[in-house]
């Protein structure tokens, strides 16, 4: 069994054929797929797929999507928390190329994070070219139930540090290309039960498959590249893939 801890499947990519992307993610052994919500407009339809066995929800606000965001929006989603199961706050975090939008990601940022410690939920974070400053953030916050650093990739160290805060990591497609030697030093290092398998579909397309939306079926060939890297076998990164997983979102085994 694998779990999609981060995929899109409420996009409009998806409108057409999402039963059929659906089907061929089961086939693959995707069996859970974890979906983050964007924007306040795309709530319902996120909270929507939520209602099937096989798709769990996170609520949140996307840094690169700050023209999207309204004020309220945090008071709706705290009200959403406090009164449905969503299983983490985001994806929320710092995207530092809009350096137009630094500030006001900040501040939609730090208010998501403090939700999510007042709820005691996970946080999942999209962090492009930031990791120092997030990571100092996370220190300052202590959050009781960590998160998922979604897309990780940073150095050895930068994985390191978020590890040591309570925090999981994210390996989607970008493992699969060979040029991606830093990335893949760290996953080599990684210790166990340190992080989940995504796909980010419909985004971060597989080497080999550039120019083509991304879905979850695509997570069984993300689990054989982390397991080449590793000199492990597909199976147990899959298993040990999936109990992590479990346990940062509180799914059932």
């Amino acid at each position: 069994m694998l779990i999609d801890a981060h995929c899109h499947l409420d996009f409009p990519d998806f409108d057409a054929d999402r039963e059929a992307v659906l089907a061929r993610a089961k086939r693959a052994g995707v069996n859970h797929m974890v979906v983050p919500a964007t924007t306040r407009r795309r709530w319902p339809d996120v909270l929507a797929l939520g209602k099937r066995s096989e798709v769990s929800v996170c609520l949140g606000m996307h840094p690169c999507f700050m023209q999207a965001h309204e004020p309220g929006d945090e008071t709706v989603l705290e009200r959403i928390l406090s009164e449905t199961g969503i299983v983490a706050v985001g994806e929320c975090g710092i995207d530092a190329r809009y350096t137009e939008t630094w500030e006001a990601q900040w501040r939609v940022f730090d208010i998501q994070l403090r939700l999510a410690k007042r709820y005691r939920l996970p946080v999942v974070i999209h962090c492009v070219r930031a990791q120092d400053v997030v990571a100092k953030r996370l220190k300052q916050l202590d959050l009781p139930a960590g998160g998922l650093i979604h897309a990780f990739s940073g150095s050895v160290e930068q994985a390191r540090r978020f590890i040591d805060l309570g925090f999981v990591l994210g390996l989607g497609g970008a493992v699969t290309y060979e040029r991606a030697q830093r990335l893949r030093r760290a996953v080599t290092a990684l210790p166990e039960s340190t992080f989940v398998l995504e796909t980010d579909s419909p985004d971060m397309p597989l080497s080999g498959f550039q120019g083509q939306r991304n879905e979850p079926a695509q997570l069984a060939r993300v689990c054989d590249v982390v397991a080449e890297l590793r000199s492990d076998t597909a199976a147990n990164i899959a298993t040990d893939s999936t109990a992590t997983a479990q346990r940062l979102f509180g799914l059932s085994a």
